[in-house]
């Protein structure tokens, strides 16, 4: 993918692997090891270049409300899961912890939707970086959701 290394394209789709054990066979029925599995096993990494990602998303219906619509936790998710992978674009060897997230709701995605995720690196500093992800419906456009989030760059010890 244009501009991104081949060391950090790698990274970058580690780290949205890693974020939990993709869907496993268990006998009969089938699970998810942890909550991000749920949501990581549906997003598609489709563009990455310095500072900024391009991914698809469509929503399963795993991830509804009661109100048959893309649940606002799983919106959250979607901003740190992909709002931590852009900083790997960078050339940071870590994703580093949440300082904070904020997200806005604008609009309602619905089953089999599908979903185009852009995040942007807005800064990178030796401890800190800033992120925003923005949430589209793939057919019109149509903002869903927009993220700001802000994580801290473990600094290693000198001790």
């Amino acid at each position: 993918m244009a501009g991104v290394s081949p060391e950090q394209l790698e990274r970058v789709k580690a780290s949205l692997e890693r974020t939990g054990d993709r869907l496993q066979d268990s006998g009969d029925s089938r699970h998810f090891s942890s909550y991000d599995s749920l949501i990581s096993s549906c997003i598609r990494l489709e563009e990455a270049f310095p500072g900024r990602l391009l991914c698809s998303f469509v929503v399963p219906p795993h991830l509804l409300n009661t109100g048959k619509f893309l649940h606002g936790g799983a919106t959250a998710s979607l901003v740190d899961i992909i709002g931590s992978a852009v900083i790997l674009t960078t050339g940071v060897l870590t994703t580093g912890v949440t300082l904070e997230i904020s997200v806005s709701y604008l609009d309602s995605a619905y089953l089999n939707e599908e979903i185009e995720i852009e995040a942007k690196v807005l800064r990178v500093g030796k401890a800190i970086a800033v992120v925003n992800v923005e949430l589209r419906k793939k057919g019109n456009g149509k903002i869903v959701a927009t993220g700001r989030h802000t994580k801290y760059l473990a600094v290693s010890s000198r001790l």
